[in-house]
């Protein structure tokens, strides 16, 4: 009783029905007097007994309930006729789009869904290709991101079990120098774990801020200054740009330290040697502005709808011998802005202009404000 299908026929037949009975009982209080009148007239006129007028009246009652049994009948019939066809169509529709999405629910997100005829249903069938497209991008990137970084964390443990088993044997001294090698190696395997539970916990809202009053301009001036060496190494230029003063917000130093060395980080590998990056912080209404821009490889308009997406890496970009390429490194910049209640964004005049990427955090006042 509740599948569509039925529901649709039985709607059309009872629409037919409802319709046949107030035609029915318009006619039978209409046609019976009209009838009548005019069988007086011509009965005047020729002569006609009155027995004669009252016979072609239930005569003419009799034909007219007949032929509305008839029609009655005939419009039940074609409606629900009609609306096994309509329902057909719906349901065969419907089924596609069932089909489709459990076909995605087993992993299978290459499945396209013809568009129907209908425009509510051709609506959800382009949306729900959509989501299938979405969902393959979100899986490609997630399978590159676990090669990645099986990569990167095969690189290092190499590394270590070749030294560990270089002094086992004898071949290699336990002196500072080599001991210290395994100890870089064993931070980066650190700092990957450190990133990935950041990426977690930044998607999930749950950084745990330690919110104080800062000078936001101090902590950017601070954390860029750190990367300095870092900068130079890339053969880049480093501006330092802030206002020390008049730039107080509400923020944790460690997250805001760690989101200018994120998107510093992002700026080094997009821009070649003998560029610049460009680091700058200023108050703008109530709020204040961290600018990272870079004079790099720049973005297409369609790439800065998806660089803060988990995973994405900007297809073409060239990666470094030591770099992930992963992209958790701006999803995890948004989402430490977001949860100092801020916005981060990026723009770009187009490839190889260079880019900006924008954090715009309350100011101390205006956080303080409901």
């Amino acid at each position: 009783m509740n599948r569509l299908a039925f529901r649709l026929v039985l709607s059309h037949l009872l629409v037919a029905l409802l319709g046949a009975g107030a035609t029915f009982l318009i006619v039978r209080q209409i046609a019976p007097p009209l009838f009548e009148q005019s069988v007086q007239r011509r009965g005047m006129g020729s002569g006609r007994p009155d027995q004669t007028g009252a016979t072609l009246r239930l005569e003419f009652i009799e034909a007219v309930d007949q032929a509305l049994l008839i029609g009655a009948l005939v419009g039940a019939g074609a409606a629900a006729a009609f609306g096994a066809f309509a329902s057909y169509r719906l349901v065969r529709s419907l089924g596609t789009i069932r089909a489709a999405t459990r076909a995605m629910a087993r992993g299978r997100y290459d499945v396209p869904v013809p568009r129907p005829r209908e425009t509510e249903l051709a609506e959800l069938v382009d949306d729900v290709n959509t989501l299938g497209r979405g969902l393959a991008d979100t899986e490609a990137r997630r399978v590159r991101l676990l090669g990645e970084v099986g990569h990167e964390m095969r690189t290092p443990l190499t590394v270590i079990d070749g030294y560990v088993e270089a002094m086992i044997d004898g071949v290699m001294p336990t002196a500072p120098e080599q001991l210290a090698q395994v100890s870089e190696e064993v931070r980066r395997l650190r700092r990957l774990s450190d990133d990935l539970s950041t990426l977690s916990r930044a998607e999930e809202g749950r950084l745990g801020l330690a919110l104080q009053r800062v000078e936001l301009g101090q902590v950017v001036a601070a954390a860029a200054e750190r990367l300095r060496p870092q900068v130079e190494d890339a053969g880049l230029r480093l501006v330092v740009d802030v206002e020390p003063a008049r730039t107080e917000v509400m923020a944790d130093a460690d997250r805001v330290a760690q989101l200018v060395t994120n998107l510093v980080g992002n700026a080094i590998r997009a821009t070649d040697p003998g560029g610049e990056v460009r680091v700058s912080c200023r108050p703008d209404g109530e709020s204040v502005v961290v600018e990272v821009a870079d004079t790099g490889e720049g973005l297409d308009p369609a790439e800065l709808e998806h660089i803060f997406e988990r995973f994405y890496r900007v297809p073409g970009r060239r990666v470094g011998e030591h770099e992930t390429g992963s992209g958790i490194g701006l999803t995890i910049a948004r989402g430490i802005v977001r949860e100092h209640g801020g916005q981060l964004t990026g723009t770009s005049p187009g490839r190889g202009r260079g880019a900006t990427f924008t954090a715009r955090l309350p100011a101390a006042g205006a956080a303080d404000r409901p």
